[in-house]
């Protein structure tokens, strides 16, 4: 099962979302999307929280209240972080999440350390839990594959669409500069001096007989 939230703090809203357990923590790692964000209680169990930029977006586009609604779920969804005051959540864009054969379901590292943030929460924020909670929604059995693959193959079709613009408009570009070299051409036929005449010929008389 997977449970969504609405980030309302933004418009259009920002979609936040986790698994039920360690299980399904396991299939979000494995299908998350590139525009996913990865969010975790440090050093301590929690949620896998993950939020879903926008098409465009990058990590540092993500606004502050939007990181504090990801963090607070975190914090909420962890039986020790949920107690503790002044922690950190880190998060790192789902294609920094470094998974090998011998780690625990739900076990993580990461690619590359310095790509991965912190953000300090000094203490639960009840009005911020409540109201993503009031959002929140549920599915039973997601297909994390066939979404995936359906966002894939949508993003192939968007490439593809984007390269024919890309060769239509170089070809017009082509054949702009092909009419461009052809007026310089035929204007510097009729440039004064490089026309002809009678007196260019040897021709200075004016009997015709």
């Amino acid at each position: 099962m997977v449970f969504y939230f609405k980030s309302t703090v933004v418009q259009p809203t920002a979609m936040l979302y986790m698994g039920r357990d360690k299980h399904e923590n396991e299939e979000l790692i494995r299908w998350g999307w590139p525009e996913d964000v990865w969010f975790h209680v440090h050093n301590l169990s929690s949620a896998h929280v993950y939020l879903r930029l926008r098409k465009g977006q990058t990590i540092d586009d993500i606004p502050t209240d939007v990181l504090v609604d990801a963090a607070q779920l975190c914090k909420a969804n962890s039986i020790q972080g949920n107690k503790v005051n002044n922690l950190e959540v880190v998060y790192t864009m789902w294609e920094n999440l470094k998974k090998t054969p011998d780690m625990e379901p739900g076990q993580v590292a990461y690619h590359d350390e310095k790509a991965v943030r912190k953000i300090r929460l000094e203490k639960r924020v009840n009005e911020i839990v409540n109201r993503l909670n009031k959002t929140k929604t549920e599915e039973e059995h997601p297909d994390f594959r066939g979404m995936r693959e359906a966002r894939d193959a949508a993003d192939r079709q968007d490439q593809k669409r984007l390269q024919r613009e890309n060769r239509e408009k170089e070809k017009e570009a082509a054949k702009q500069r092909e009419l461009e070299a052809e007026l310089r051409s035929y204007a510097s036929l009729h440039k004064t001096e490089n026309m002809r005449t009678n007196y260019d010929a040897g021709n200075e008389s004016d009997d015709f007989m």
